[in-house]
C-alpha cells in the first residue's frame, strides 16, 4: 500500500514538473536557441572591440601625459606610465580572452591567472610609486605599505604556482597536437623508407648469390 502511494507521489512531481516546462518546447526551438547563440556571439563580439579601443584610448592618453610631464619629474611619469600599460595590457589579455572564446566557446583559466598577475604587479607599483613621494611617511603608513607589499607578493606566487599546476594538468594546445602529429608522421615516412631500403638490399643480395 505504502508502495503503491508514493509511485502515485512520483508521478504527480513528475507530471508537475513535466507540464511546468512543456510551454518552453513550442518557444525554445533551434531556431530561438540559435539566434539566443547569436545574440551572444556579438555580445561578445561587441565587448572585445570595447577592451581594445579602450586599450587604444588609454595607450595614446599614457604617453600624452608622460610627454607632458617627463621634463618636470621624470620618475613619477615613468612610474605613471608603467602604471598605465599594464592596465593597457590587462584590456588587451580580456580582448585575447573574447577572441579565444568565439574560436573555441570554451572560456579557459590561465588567461585570467595571468590579468591577476599583471594587477598584482600593478598594485605593487603604484603602493610603491605613492610612498616614494610622501611628503610625511608615519610608521603606520609604512608599516600598511609594507603589508600591502607582502600581502600583493605572495598574491603573486601563488598565481604563478597556479598558473604553472593548470599548464600541468591541462591537455596540450591544438597546435602542439598538430605538430606532434606531423612529427610522428614524419618518423613513421622515415621508419618506412628505411624498410623499404633494407627490403630492396636482400631482393639484391639474394639475386646475386642465387
Amino acid at each position: 500500500m505504502r508502495g503503491e502511494m508514493m509511485q502515485k507521489v512520483v508521478e504527480s512531481v513528475t507530471h508537475r514538473a513535466t507540464n511546468r516546462w512543456s510551454f518552453l518546447n513550442g518557444v525554445l526551438g533551434d531556431r530561438t536557441i540559435g539566434m539566443m547563440e547569436a545574440l551572444d556571439g556579438f555580445g561578445y563580439f561587441t565587448t572585445g572591440l570595447s577592451f581594445l579601443a579602450i586599450s587604444i584610448v588609454l595607450f595614446v592618453r599614457a604617453w600624452y601625459v608622460f610627454a607632458m610631464e617627463v621634463g618636470s619629474a621624470a620618475v613619477p611619469a615613468v612610474l605613471g606610465l608603467a602604471h598605465d600599460l599594464l592596465l593597457v595590457i590587462i584590456l588587451l589579455e580580456l580582448f585575447r580572452t573574447t577572441i579565444n572564446f568565439l574560436k573555441t566557446k570554451v572560456i579557459t583559466l590561465e588567461p585570467f591567472l595571468y590579468i591577476c598577475v599583471i594587477a598584482s604587479t600593478r598594485r605593487i607599483l603604484t603602493t610603491g610609486a605613492q610612498i616614494s613621494y610622501m611628503d610625511e611617511l608615519t610608521d603606520l603608513v609604512f608599516n600598511r605599505y609594507l603589508m600591502d607589499l607582502g600581502a600583493n607578493v605572495l598574491v603573486v606566487v601563488a598565481l604563478i604556482i597556479a598558473i604553472y599546476l593548470s599548464r600541468r594538468a591541462s591537455p596540450p594546445a591544438m597546435g602542439e597536437e598538430t605538430e606532434m602529429g606531423q612529427g610522428s608522421a614524419r618518423k613513421g615516412d622515415e621508419v618506412e623508407s628505411y624498410l623499404r631500403e633494407i627490403n630492396g638490399q636482400l631482393v639484391r643480395f639474394k639475386r646475386e648469390f642465387a
